[in-house]
């Protein structure tokens, strides 16, 4: 089969974001130093890099597992952990090695101040999330975690609402729901605690996406921030594909001489995309 001699770019802005690249490069560092790791949860919604770090020594571990671990070092991942994780590790004599990334320990903070004000909290993002058990946390499980505008309005709302995000939300989505909620009369002291290298993403990878002929989205299956992202490029470009690994790549999907662009969530390593380019340039 003739070479298919395509364009290939990545997006320069796809790939970690700090939050990450902190809490990976301190597993690294303590995979060199003492041979293996345990990591509360997986480092990253990635199963490539968590497999990679996995073949250094990283031993993933669950709440359940680390309740019966006595005298080690835990390394908890960027999405932050709540104030039960800590209690536990002072009862079980263990050394926590804490990547929590500094946005998501500010928020927490910003929430465990609401809570103690009694202010009725309400955390726009996603159940059951890491990062979302980590700020209910800090009210004692007493907030409400909603999804979707609908969602909320499903519950009896107070007259004053304070409102928060998860960080990796959309900003104009939070916005939205600001202002419903305002326009039906509650009162809303909102939080906009969104991390902006993460929302701005969306504009980026719009003008990213429209450059091209085909757009090839990298992302573990487990991302949410992936599948959001995913869902920006499909509606930029309708030739966008999913996909976790370079094996799912499919030739078929090109055409001969076709530009193509690489891009991808804030949990997928830049190693990927790089492999992910190289298997398109030898098409």
């Amino acid at each position: 089969m003739p070479l298919l001699h395509l364009s290939v770019r990545i997006d320069p802005n796809s790939g970690f974001c700090f939050g990450v690249i902190y809490a990976i490069q301190m597993a690294e560092d303590l995979l060199d130093e003492q041979g293996y790791l345990y990591c509360l949860g997986d480092i990253v919604h990635n199963d490539e890099e968590v497999q990679r770090l996995e073949a250094r020594g990283l031993r993933i571990i669950c709440h359940e597992r680390l309740a019966e671990l006595r005298d080690e070092a835990v390394l908890i991942r960027a999405h932050g952990e709540p104030p039960a994780t800590y209690q536990m590790a002072l009862e079980n004599n263990l050394t926590l090695i804490d990547a929590s990334c500094p946005v998501v320990l500010k928020l927490q903070n910003r929430i465990k101040t609401s809570y103690d004000k009694q202010e009725k909290i309400f955390i726009y993002g996603k159940h059951g999330h890491a990062e979302v058990l980590g700020l209910l946390g800090q009210t004692s499980g007493n907030a409400v975690v909603f999804e979707s505008l609908d969602e909320l309005l499903s519950h009896e709302l107070p007259e004053n609402i304070t409102l928060y995000s998860q960080t990796t939300k959309s900003t104009n989505s939070f916005y939205n729901i600001k202002n419903q909620l305002e326009t039906r009369g509650y009162q809303v002291n909102a939080n906009d605690t969104i991390c902006r290298q993460v929302s701005n993403r969306d504009k980026d990878l719009r003008r990213f996406a429209a450059q091209y002929d085909q757009i090839v989205f990298v992302s573990g299956t487990k991302s949410s921030n992936g599948k959001v992202l995913y869902q920006v490029c499909l509606e930029t470009n309708s030739q966008t594909h999913f996909i976790s690994n370079v094996g799912e790549i499919q030739p078929v999907w090109f055409q001969p001489g076709q530009s193509v662009g690489i891009c991808g969530a804030t949990s997928t390593p830049m190693w990927l995309m790089e492999q992910v380019r190289d298997r398109l340039l030898a098409l």
